[in-house]
């Protein structure tokens, strides 16, 4: 069974930082590319940032300069580093694990900017 655990969300104060953990289990973590998407109330979900299997990023415009997109195939994790934050980035944040034919979603995280 492939689940998908985010964690680390939480409130805090605009130019704070806060970093997300992803950890997966049920799949062989190496070979998928891991996303962080995020949703905003009464807004479609969104690429926040990617980083493939051969561990490229790409970063949505909003973010880039601020977040960085890391894993650690030996734990099986994925992150995100968000600093400079902003109230535009609250959001429930969402853990993807995609290649050919598999798709798989964390539950989310809130994060939460105040300003």
């Amino acid at each position: 069974q492939v689940q998908l655990v985010e964690s680390g969300g939480g409130l805090v104060q605009a130019g704070g930082s806060l970093r997300l953990s992803c950890a997966a289990s049920g799949v062989i973590f190496s070979i998928y590319h891991m996303g962080w998407y995020r949703q905003a109330p009464g807004k479609q979900r969104e690429l926040v940032a990617i980083i493939t299997s051969g561990g490229s990023t790409n970063y949505a415009d909003s973010v880039k300069g601020r977040f960085t997109i890391s894993r650690d195939n030996a734990k099986n994790t994925v992150y995100l580093q968000m600093n400079s934050l902003k109230p535009e980035d609250t959001a429930v944040y969402y853990c993807n694990a995609e290649r050919v034919n598999d798709d798989y979603w964390g539950q989310g995280t809130q994060v939460t900017v105040s300003s």
